[in-house]
């Protein structure tokens, strides 16, 4: 899949399909370093109870975050955008439900930290309208690497070891069946000695994606697979 500069609404994949390619990264990476620091600023791919995260502590940070029952918003930046430096301004809420966290993303306006806003419901993404001379949002440096399902493979870094392939992994958890039982295997099986096996259990959790089998359900975590 390839996301155009700038983005369009259909060029992102389905919210749910997004989330568990995402989710699954945050899962592998989680750890209990920096817990007790809030002050800490975390970098990489991470879960909490506001949503996806991801933050390179450079140029790209993004939030993908449930907002009930089929919606979703995506918010973010990318110093590929041009958006909120573009002359006359755009309005990124324009045509925006009533849904959005807008008091969140009127601050992050104001401070001029934010980059482009897409949201999703009745089975299709939306953006504000952009002007024709808009060269580029930010959405393709900072989602395509979650858009195509080979980069998704590739950036998964399991280990050498008798674990699962990272397709397998992944097919898995777009199909909502990362179990923690498949999560302990996983840290078993590899090589590497930096898992952190209890902070990735907490998170699957959080991500849902462990399917309505699990106590970690993506049915209690507001998702639905279609």
């Amino acid at each position: 899949m390839t996301i155009r500069r700038p983005g369009m609404p259909g060029d992102l994949p389905r919210p749910e399909t997004l989330w568990a390619r995402w989710g699954l990264l945050a899962v592998l990476e989680a750890t209990t370093e920096g817990e007790e620091t809030p002050s800490v600023h975390r970098t990489g791919c991470w879960i909490d109870t506001g949503g996806l995260h991801l933050d390179d502590c450079g140029c790209t940070w993004w939030t993908l975050a449930r907002m009930g029952e089929g919606r979703f918003v995506l918010y973010g930046e990318d110093e590929s955008s041009a958006v909120k430096w573009h002359k006359p301004a755009i309005d990124m809420l324009a045509g925006a439900p009533d849904w959005l966290p807008h008091d969140k993303l009127r601050d992050l306006l104001e401070g001029y930290e934010l980059g482009c806003v897409y949201w999703y419901e009745n089975g299709a993404w939306s953006r504000a309208p952009y002007p024709d001379d808009l060269d580029d949002d930010g959405l393709d440096c900072g989602m395509s690497r979650f858009a195509d399902r080979n980069d998704v493979v590739q950036a998964l870094d399991l280990g050498e070891g008798e674990g699962d392939e990272p397709g397998t992994v992944l097919n898995r958890a777009e199909r909502y069946e990362l179990t923690p039982e498949a999560l302990e295997s996983l840290v078993t099986a590899s090589a590497y000695d930096h898992w952190d096996l209890p902070a990735m259990l907490r998170a699957l959790h959080l991500t849902g994606l462990a399917g309505e089998g699990s106590s970690s359900g993506a049915a209690s975590n507001g998702v639905r697979m279609a």
